[in-house]
């Protein structure tokens, strides 16, 4: 059993803030995502895309973005339960909330935030009759360990950033790396876009371009994959692989999160924007673009701001016979949990006789 302060449900950037305003008030948090790595969207799906609306960056990459913010709560020691999706949320006699993931891993915590995002993401699957029968024996909808595919024969499909990044990156782990895109062009940034087609020029990357993969054959596990040309006078080309990974983007789902009893609307968690962003369940959460109120706007400055004022609010409920006098950081500093200390230079003023 994880026990912390704050269960907070979703990694991506206001769940990773959420640590560093619990941080300043001596909160712990321990963080669920469903993905394999902190930083949700940001993250998974558009990493190189530059975001233009975070206060005092003109522009920022949002993998960046998220390095920037595992730096910043670096200090606050939080707790990370990743490639597990949150299932189950049960009160306890205490107040408390026990959040049980797919896998069992059980957290306890006097206060729940929900953090998800857009919900949990599932993978966009392609249209493949048989692909059930090979997941999990050499299909894989996300890499969650490179090391997974070390010396072994990788056929990727997609053509965004996701798909791009990867295939650059298993071209130095795995044996032979297949990239598979329907268009000739594709929707990454551009150096990933040179770097790959560079690649490609060396014999690392294996590049086609206006095709899919259509078929996949195998026994007990994944054998090969057959890739159809959109120019049907092309042959189909039969490439022996262990793995096949289509990386066609996440689709946003509220999932079990749905079940839990919260007032829902429109596909997200109905809170009280007018004091804490409180769901209808006393103790539980939701702040960022997973919850709705009216004038929501779903922004990543949006979800900063009502982490900053939920944490006050989740304050109050951990420790109910203490009262917390808001410093600013200015004035405070900020101490981490790893015993680091970033206070502004104190002036020394020496009285004149």
């Amino acid at each position: 059993m994880i026990k912390t302060d704050i269960i907070i449900i979703g990694a991506g950037p206001t769940g990773l803030f959420t640590v560093f305003e619990a941080g300043l008030l001596k909160l712990k948090c321990h963080l669920i995502d469903a993905l394999a790595q902190p930083g949700g969207q940001c993250a998974e799906i558009y990493p190189k895309k530059p975001i233009y609306d975070i206060p005092a960056f003109p522009e920022i990459l949002a993998g960046d973005l998220v390095s920037n913010l595992m730096e910043q709560i670096r200090p606050f020691e939080p707790g990370f339960t990743l490639g597990e999706r949150a299932e189950t949320l049960d009160k306890q006699e205490d107040g408390s909330f026990i959040v049980t993931t797919n896998k069992g891993t059980q957290h306890q915590a006097p206060v729940v935030v929900i953090a998800g995002g857009l919900g949990s993401f599932e993978p966009r699957k392609p249209l493949i009759a048989n692909i059930g029968l090979f997941e999990s024996k050499g299909v894989e909808y996300m890499v969650k360990d490179p090391e997974q595919f070390r010396d072994k024969k990788v056929v990727i499909s997609g053509g965004g950033d996701s798909a791009l990044d990867w295939a650059i990156f298993l071209a130095d782990v795995a044996s032979e790396v297949s990239l598979v895109h329907r268009r000739n062009e594709f929707r990454g940034a551009l150096d990933s876009v040179e770097k790959a087609r560079e690649l490609a020029k060396l014999g690392k990357i294996q590049l086609y371009t206006e095709a899919e993969v259509q078929e996949i054959h195998g026994k007990d596990e994944l054998q090969a994959v057959v890739i159809k040309y959109n120019d049907e006078a092309k042959e189909d080309s039969y490439v022996e692989t262990d793995f096949f990974i289509p990386l066609f983007g996440l689709s946003p789902k509220l999932g079990p999160i749905g079940n839990w009893g919260l007032e829902i609307e429109k596909n997200a968690i109905k809170v009280n924007n007018a004091k804490d962003y409180q769901t209808n369940i006393p103790g539980v959460f939701a702040i960022g673009d997973v919850n709705i109120y009216p004038g929501k706007l779903k922004l990543i400055l949006s979800g900063f701001h009502e982490a900053a004022v939920m944490c006050q609010f989740a304050y109050q409920i951990i420790n109910p016979d203490k009262r917390y006098v808001m410093k600013y950081t200015t004035v405070g500093g900020v101490e981490g949990f790893d015993g680091s200390k970033k206070e502004a230079k104190k002036e020394v003023v020496q009285s004149i006789n």
